[in-house]
């Protein structure tokens, strides 16, 4: 039986940050047992002798931080040490790589990425422009869109658009229904189109645990195979027509997915 580690992420600011960084490194050990427990916005010294305290009282604690400011990062550094309780600083490393790259000294100031900037509103913008034009809510005025998303049902349609709005870009997702056109002004439109599609077999498999979970009743096309496969080969032909790209999303998380769609747009801008 594997060792199972207790794991304390601990920043001075949200600890968003730690916490996706900690989701990358668990992801390359397949046989990492852990349980994990997160302290934001820790500033002062006492509270690190509390973490320290707890951390000292388990076995196989290891402490993950971003702290900004270096006198409480070197404190933090000092108090696992005389209690060897191994930690590992995130951004310290880097930062001062950075620093010396760029001859200018950093500011060290917590959540300095969560200034009200002009980046801040642009994000809250999208945010607010892509949920009011979710599932074809609203096709009007698509024209101010970034991009838009097109797709049958289940092919992570509203998931890859809230996560492009979040990193600042308008976007409209519209369903395609079988026998049903799509709106009209998306022909003409100047937005980046992109389609997406997803294997039938996949499609059907998802769509029966959607019914069964929401215990939704549904009409029988929406989980047979046959009418599946037909949805999303119309989908395509509609795709090949309009020489709109697709990306197949059958095997890609939706951070896959908008990682191929930025690299579509930043194609479209520099055309």
């Amino acid at each position: 039986m594997n060792e199972k580690y207790n794991v304390y992420l601990v920043s001075d600011s949200t600890g968003e940050t730690l916490d996706r960084i900690f989701l990358s490194l668990k992801s390359q050990f397949a046989n990492f047992e852990y349980s994990k427990k997160e302290f934001a916005f820790i500033r002062t010294e006492q509270q690190i002798d509390k973490i320290i305290k707890e951390c000292n009282e388990l076995d196989s604690a290891i402490i993950l931080y971003t702290i900004v400011e270096t006198k409480l990062a070197k404190y933090l550094s000092q108090q696992s040490e005389k209690f060897s309780v191994p930690c590992f600083g995130v951004l310290g490393n880097l930062i001062l790589s950075f620093s010396k790259l760029l001859n200018q000294k950093a500011i060290h100031k917590p959540s300095a990425q969560h200034v009200l900037d002009e980046d801040y509103y642009r994000r809250i913008e999208a945010i607010q422009f892509t949920m009011s034009h979710d599932d074809g809510k609203k096709v009007d005025d698509i024209d101010n869109a970034d991009v838009v998303l097109l797709g049958v049902s289940r092919t992570s349609k509203t998931p890859t658009s809230i996560y492009l709005a979040n990193r600042g870009y308008k976007t409209v997702n519209i369903p395609l229904v079988l026998d049903q056109k799509i709106p009209e002004n998306l022909k003409t439109n100047k937005s980046c189109i992109i389609g997406l599609v997803a294997d039938p077999e996949r499609l059907s498999d998802i769509r029966r645990n959607r019914v069964a979970i929401m215990k939704e009743q549904r009409i029988k096309e929406y989980t047979d195979l046959e009418s599946i496969k037909k949805e999303v080969e119309d989908s395509k032909k509609l795709f090949k027509q309009n020489n709109w790209p697709v990306i197949d999303v059958t095997r890609r998380s939706v951070e896959e997915t908008a990682a191929s769609i930025l690299k579509i747009i930043d194609i479209k801008k520099n055309k």
